[in-house]
């Protein structure tokens, strides 16, 4: 059974020194109850405390760092729930992007900085590829260094290195061991170097085995020798049995608290064809990958798995919105359109969207509506003309424009007589019931 908020707090020093990241220790005793910290994360905890209680109070799965402290560092793994429902889903997976051993220095290189440049805006959050594999594998260990300090001295992304030499491995990790990569490639042949070497420059290890079960005997090893950040490695082509490993370990972990299991999932599913590699991506990505390893660099292939980890990991408990205030989208004047929708994120972002492709600078009203879209906030009764005439007024809308012409959600045309008959608003259109019909609605219909 698993200590309470008071257990942990009870040992810990409390100075509420702040120096865990919590204002004080008994946030900080919460957060440990709650599997999300390690007791051992007090830096200010007695060695007694420390000794006696850090195996109970550590989280079901661990945490792990890729790449040197500070901003750009990934951080995967400390899971606590197999569905989403049942609380949320913490650390979104990376998607790592191969650069083979076989390519160029220059075509390395250019790689390199299309994984640089993989990075998009969508609902307002930047989306982007976190991590580059650099393939070592048939290299001799000077070319090995060479290319991963190349490659990571030009490059934004946490660096993985791939291979199944220790010899080759150990040149490279050495040479990077301040940027902390993941190492990629220990197996049941190659466990002892590769977890000697992996303590030696204190990197994480990721590992692989032909079954679950001598899997979890190489983590026991790799934790006695020294090494605590672990990774399990998969091979992503072999589907239904990779989705049951992963699945029946991570339940092992955080059901059963069987700790040999107890590490974050890499899965590598690079082949040849975009299509198919993109939608291994995706189904592992909702069954518990930690990291995803493909091929592709394009963005039609990187958005829609990219889209899948931003829904998947957003909190089902909380409405995903954006604050309910006046927007304005280009360079606005006096004679600027002015529109409303709703404060549910997705709604509100693919309207600024299309405003913004329009090329037409305009106001947008947002209404409060508790995160809903505008038909399930018009069913719940959570939008009315009278509302939204009132969240205008507020707003000062109309001091900010000499027309009176209000662009409605084609999905709302009961609102029309209600608001030219309450408000300042005299005259009101009917917008698109689409977002995307927003340009050619503004380019035909709009006259101030």
């Amino acid at each position: 059974m698993g200590m309470t908020g008071m257990e942990v707090y009870k040992v810990l020093p409390k100075t509420n020194c702040k120096e865990c990241g919590f204002p004080t220790c008994l946030a900080f005793a919460m957060q440990v109850a709650a599997k999300q910290r390690a007791l051992t994360d007090c830096p200010r905890l007695s060695d007694d405390a420390r000794e006696a209680l850090s195996d109970a109070s550590a989280p079901p799965m661990k945490l792990v760092r890729i790449g040197p402290a500070g901003e750009g560092q990934f951080e995967f793994g400390q899971e606590t729930v197999m569905f989403r429902h049942e609380e949320k889903f913490h650390h979104p997976p990376a998607i790592a992007v191969r650069i083979p051993a076989a390519a160029t220095d220059a075509e390395a290189a250019e790689k390199m900085d299309r994984i640089n440049q993989a990075v998009f805006t969508r609902v307002g959050e930047q989306i982007a590829v976190a991590l580059a594999v650099v393939e070592i594998e048939g290299l001799s260990p000077e070319a090995a260094a060479d290319r991963a300090t190349a490659l990571a001295d030009g490059g934004r992304a946490g660096i993985v290195l791939m291979g199944s030499d220790p010899a080759v491995q150990a040149a490279a990790a050495r040479a990077l061991a301040d940027r902390k990569p993941l190492l990629y490639g220990a197996t049941e042949a190659t466990a002892e170097a590769m977890i000697a070497l992996a303590s030696e420059t204190k990197c994480p290890l990721a590992v692989s085995a032909s079954s679950l079960e001598r899997l979890a005997d190489l983590t026991q090893q790799a934790k006695q020798g020294g090494v605590e950040e672990l990774v399990l490695a998969f091979d992503g082509h072999r589907t239904a049995r990779v989705i049951r490993e992963i699945t029946t370990a991570r339940r092992a972990a955080l059901k059963k608290n069987f700790r040999a299991l107890g590490y974050p999932a890499l899965v590598d599913v690079t082949g040849d064809d975009v299509g198919r590699e993109a939608v291994l991506a995706a189904t592992f990505v909702a069954k518990y990958a930690g990291i995803v390893v493909i091929n592709g660099i394009d963005g039609a292939e990187l958005i829609p798995i990219l889209t899948a980890i931003q829904n998947i990991y957003t909190d089902p408990q909380v409405p995903n919105t954006v604050e309910a205030k006046l927007y304005e989208v280009g360079d606005v004047d006096e004679q600027a359109p002015v529109l409303f929708t709703t404060n549910f994120a997705l709604t509100y972002f693919s309207v600024e969207g299309e405003v913004e492709r329009s090329k037409v600078p305009c106001y947008i009203g947002v209404v409060d509506t508790e995160g809903l879209g505008v038909l399930n906030a018009y069913a719940g009764d959570k939008i009315s003309a009278e509302k939204v005439v009132r969240t205008l007024d507020a707003l000062g809308v109309a001091e900010k424009v000499k027309h009176r012409k209000l662009i409605i959600p084609g999905l709302l045309p009961s609102f029309r007589a209600e608001i030219e008959d309450t408000s300042v608003w005299k005259e009101v259109l009917i917008g698109p019931e689409s977002a995307t019909g927003i340009p050619r609605f503004l380019a035909e219909t709009w006259s101030a």
